[in-house]
């Protein structure tokens, strides 16, 4: 595809990929809502345990991964993918345990950020770097004395984005094999890594139909539908509309959480919210590539 071509393409983004895209980030923060709702009796080890196990059986039924088998040289890549999915998702749910739901997945969506930067030599993606910066700073425990953080939970979701950032490396290399099949192979690897952290939290509650009923909604909305609808909308729009739709995340989470969870942010706390999504915005404009969602 020829430079013009891909530009008249970008002009020419039907709506439905833009909804099903803005669907799927929707659906994640919906499934974080469900998530935090269970926290109270499952804790952020039990909830994030069913999550990647139900998700991971819903991929296996519309995916079918045993039809495409790894290779023992794509293994490491593959084991490395599941590894980085059980830690994201377990550090994320700590996290949003400890401070609301705009902010956490603010503070997340800088790895994925420092990726696509990494290596430039251009001042303008160091700018980007730095507005970042501004932002975690704003979100930090310290900027506002009149309602400080949880220190351990915007640590927690800094790691939980140093998780994300690896898990795009990795799902690079294992997809190259694999193709879409990787989310289904890495959910599956994460959700028994997850095994020993979450069973004995779940386990009493394993033949509560309500709160099972919550765990397969969290698997929904935060797994098996944003894939989905995803894979759709791939196809359908080009990287760089993509990567800047994918910049409202941050404030989806925000919202979100003020609907659902009834999360209010402070003036600087919005600030930085803002510092964050415009840094994303910008360097998925001159980025070539978009920033992959977490499965």
């Amino acid at each position: 595809m020829t430079t013009a071509q891909a530009a008249d393409q970008e002009r020419h983004v039907g709506a439905m990929p833009v909804l099903g895209l803005l669907g799927a980030m929707l659906s994640v923060q919906v499934g974080a809502a469900f998530a935090k709702g269970l926290f109270p009796v499952l804790g952020p080890e039990g909830t994030t345990m069913l999550r990647l196990a139900i998700g991971a059986l819903m991929l296996a039924v519309v995916l079918r991964p045993w039809k495409v088998l790894p290779s023992r040289k794509n293994l490491p890549w593959l084991a490395a993918y599941g590894i980085t999915v059980c830690a994201m998702n377990m550090l994320f749910y700590a996290a949003l345990q400890r401070i609301p739901l705009g902010i956490c997945v603010a503070l997340e969506f800088t790895g994925p950020l420092f990726v696509a930067t990494l290596g430039s030599r251009r001042l303008l993606d160091l700018v980007w770097v730095a507005l970042a910066v501004v932002g975690i700073v704003l979100l930090s425990p310290f900027a506002g004395v009149s309602r400080g953080l949880d220190p351990l939970g915007v640590a927690l979701a800094l790691a939980a984005g140093a998780c994300w950032g690896l898990y795009i490396i990795f799902a690079q290399k294992a997809g190259a094999e694999l193709g879409v099949r990787t989310s289904a192979y890495g959910m599956a690897i994460a959700a028994v890594l997850a095994l020993p952290f979450g069973f004995s939290a779940a386990q009493p509650y394993l033949t509560d139909p309500h709160i099972m009923a919550g765990a397969a909604a969290v698997g929904l909305f935060s797994s098996a539908l944003p894939f989905y609808l995803e894979m759709l909308v791939l196809a359908r729009m080009p990287a760089k509309v993509y990567g800047m739709l994918v910049c409202l995340e941050p404030a989806g989470g925000a919202l979100t959480g003020f609907l659902f969870l009834h999360e209010k942010l402070n003036l600087l706390q919005c600030v930085g919210v803002a510092a964050v999504i415009a840094a994303a915005f910008g360097t998925a404009v001159a980025a070539r590539r978009p920033v992959s969602l977490p499965a």
